[in-house]
């Protein structure tokens, strides 16, 4: 199967130990989002799995806890691992976000595959 890559946005766009969500299918809301931590690029969707399509943060962007070291959903309380995107603590306990393959064009692009299956 062929990827079918998206670019989100410049790897300079993401800071380190935050998170950034987009909207690559321009359906009017963050359906992914990207953290970075110690230079690497994690990409998921925006989808708790406690409940149904309930998306991860509060307001924009906020994806992280205060330390930038833990994806927190502001609706359950879960927390998860940057990561592997494993919920370590809440209603979602040992479940997991929807990882997608992300990488970084040699001039910088982030790219996402939207394409999981």
């Amino acid at each position: 199967m062929m990827m079918e890559l998206i670019e989100l946005c410049r790897l300079d766009d993401i800071p380190e130990k935050d998170a950034r969500g987009f909207d690559p299918a321009n359906e009017n809301r963050d359906t992914v989002f990207v953290v970075k931590k110690k230079g690497q690029l994690y990409a998921y969707r925006d989808i708790c799995p406690h409940y149904g399509d309930t998306t991860l943060p509060w307001r924009k962007d906020a994806y992280l806890d205060h330390s930038g070291t833990v994806i927190i959903c502001a609706a359950h309380g879960a927390q998860f691992d940057i990561e592997t995107g494993e919920c370590f603590s809440g209603p979602c306990f040992g479940q997991f976000l929807m990882k997608l393959p992300v990488t970084v064009s040699c001039d910088g692009a982030v790219l996402v595959d939207l394409e999981t299956d």
